[in-house]
This record gives C-alpha cells, structure tokens and sequence, in this order.
C-alpha cells in the first residue's frame, strides 16, 4: 500500500472538529438529509454547511440534492482506505518506512 500521508493528513484534520467527528458518526447509520443532522446540533444551517464541505473535501461523505435539502452519506471507499492507512500506519510491516535503508543516516556521521 502506498502511504500518502498529504491527503491522509487532509482527512486527520477534518476528523479533529469534534462536531464532524459527531456527523461522521450519526451518518455510520445511514444517509441523513441535513434537516436531520441540525436537531443533534445547537449551530446554524450555515454552520453544518461548512462542517459537510470540510467532510466532502476530504472525501469521507458524499452528498446528494433532492429539493431544497442535500442528503448526505459516508464514503465506504474512502472511509475503509483511511482505515487500512491506519492500520498501516500503526503496524510493523514488511514494507515500513522504518525498514527503508536509503532514509538511514546512521552511518553517514
């Protein structure tokens, strides 16, 4: 598996909100239209529009407009790569960063 710790550090980031982190665990459920998502939140509209666009970037959710509301889902595909990124990332592996010898400066000094 091929580490791009960029784009996996783009969806950390967005993860750190405490309130996406709450979204990303109501839509675990099922798609939820964002009517939906405000009665667990006490912010505005405006502000759950600016949490799903954070999410949206970074590819963990995925939206879908019918009328006036978007309805919103978790990205399966880009949900399950963040989790084998970290698993990776947290497992000794026979291709580790840690077992590359051209990053090793040891005996250069």
């Amino acid at each position: 598996m091929i580490k791009n710790y960029d784009a996996q550090s783009k969806i950390m980031k967005a993860l750190s909100d405490p309130n996406r982190l709450k979204i990303i665990d109501i839509l675990s459920c099922g798609e939820k239209c964002a009517c939906d998502l405000l009665e667990y939140f006490k912010f505005t509209q405006p502000t759950l529009s600016h949490h799903m666009k954070v999410l949206i970037d970074c590819g963990l959710v995925v939206s879908r407009r019918e009328g006036q509301w978007n309805h919103y889902s978790l990205n399966n595909n880009n949900c399950n790569k963040l989790m084998l990124f970290l698993m990776e990332l947290i497992t000794d592996t026979e291709d580790c960063i840690c077992k590359d010898k051209n990053n090793c400066n040891c005996n250069n000094a």
